[in-house]
């Protein structure tokens, strides 16, 4: 046939064939399939495929995009971004989708950051520290060494870690370099708190002292426990110290005199702990804790309390109690490991540890997600020989606070052996 007569021919029976009703075109469509060849045949199948692609991300409103978006997991999501620079552009701009991504992994989210491809990045940044996580080597270690007899006292502040030891010292450590900022002589420590300004220490004498770093100088000697002190804390706006100890007693100190304000009696154990004084000193005991009437049923020595929240480990579990009305709010069970000491609690995450192992747990799950070993350090019932370093990152990580010191105890050689965040990869 002629090339215009069968022009002529085909624009007639396309216009007969738009004329036919579906089903007749689709009869149509089969019988010409069934007597066309190989040649024929391998046209149609190459050319059907790209008639069919329809790119709905690039002919639908961005609106109805990211509506459908959200209802894929990010590994789809990711994986889809490798299909074309345009799906990757549309995909990355959905902050709402790695928003939600980062809180599905326990992330902290500032909701004033609208700039999509920056959440893609922390959701990047998040899944690498996860899978870290998951896979146990999220941490590192390190030790510092310089003292002569054992460690008893630690204390951990915005990177600077103090120590307190039997050999009559106590240093001030920047964490990040494993230098010693400060080494005064001191008496015997079993607890250390400290400013820029000073240490106060407490001591296996039975007494608590303030020292000046830059000078060393004892500039106060608090006096009056008949046992070990095994707690402080102070504040100097309120001018005020409390001290626990062996002497199952609390005292209350004026900062600056050095006189006894109060002694608080009640306990029938050492006391190791006390909470950080705030703007009011209420000397009476308002409530008495337990989780069971079973008095062989202990409380660990290491309570979390937040102003909120009082959270504590037994041998039951982790209990937690609201601090307005005391009632118990929640009991995770451990029953695949036992005694986890508690170390600390957020909105996200709480750190624990055994004899073996350092723990994170998942708190929206009550499930263990990592873990680290742990050295053969010093065992001391009272709980002093070992602390939590950054705390922040319990409430959900950023991508900046899972750095610094993680957790931090002595060791039988005298040193103090870190774990620490490892950096991003």
């Amino acid at each position: 046939m002629e090339r215009k007569d069968f022009e002529t021919w085909l624009d007639n029976i396309s216009v007969t064939f738009l004329s036919l009703t579906d089903l007749q075109k689709n009869e149509t469509l089969d019988h010409l399939i069934s007597l066309s060849g190989a040649v024929q045949l391998r046209h149609l199948s190459n050319n059907l495929e790209t008639l069919l692609k329809r790119d709905f991300l690039k002919l639908l409103p961005l609106e109805l995009s990211f509506y459908l978006l959200k209802w894929l997991d990010p590994q789809t999501l990711l994986t889809c971004c490798l299909v074309s620079k345009q799906w990757n552009k549309v995909i990355s701009a959905c902050t709402e989708v790695w928003q939600t991504a980062c809180k599905n992994l326990g992330w902290q989210i500032d909701d004033s950051v609208q700039d999509a491809l920056h959440w893609k990045k922390v959701y990047l940044k998040a899944i690498l520290r996860m899978k870290q996580l998951e896979d146990h080597e999220a941490f590192e270690t390190s030790s510092l060494i310089g003292h002569s007899a054992r460690v008893y006292a630690l204390y951990y502040k915005d990177g600077l870690l103090c120590t307190g030891s039997d050999d009559l010292s106590a240093k001030l450590w920047d964490v990040s370099t494993g230098q010693c900022v400060y080494g005064i002589q001191t008496h015997t420590c079993a607890a250390v708190k400290f400013d820029e300004q000073k240490l106060v220490t407490g001591s296996f004498d039975n007494t608590v002292a303030c020292w000046e770093w830059s000078s060393g100088a004892r500039t106060q000697h608090f006096r009056g426990h008949t046992g070990a002190v095994f707690s402080v804390d102070y504040n100097d706006e309120l001018d005020v110290l409390v001290s626990g100890s062996a002497d199952f007693t609390v005292k209350v100190w004026a900062l600056s005199a050095g006189t006894c304000l109060n002694t608080l009696t009640g306990h029938t154990e050492w006391v190791t702990k006390i909470w950080p004084i705030g703007r009011e000193i209420n000397c009476k005991c308002l409530k008495t804790l337990s989780v069971s009437e079973d008095r062989s049923i202990c409380l660990q020595p290491r309570l979390h309390f937040d102003g909120k929240y009082i959270v504590c480990s037994s041998a039951l579990g982790l209990y937690q109690w609201d601090f307005a009305s005391y009632d118990i709010l929640r009991v995770i069970k451990t029953p695949e490991i036992a005694n986890l000491a508690l170390l600390g609690f957020g909105d996200i995450f709480a750190l624990l540890f055994d004899n073996r192992y350092l723990y994170i747990m998942d708190l929206r799950t009550e499930s263990l997600i990592s873990r680290w070993p742990l050295p053969e350090y010093r065992k001391s019932k009272r709980g002093s020989s070992f602390l939590a370093g950054e705390a922040s990152w319990l409430n959900g990580l950023d991508g900046h606070n899972d750095t610094g010191l993680v957790f931090a105890t002595s060791m039988p050689d005298h040193s103090i052996h870190l774990v620490l965040w490892k950096e991003h990869g």
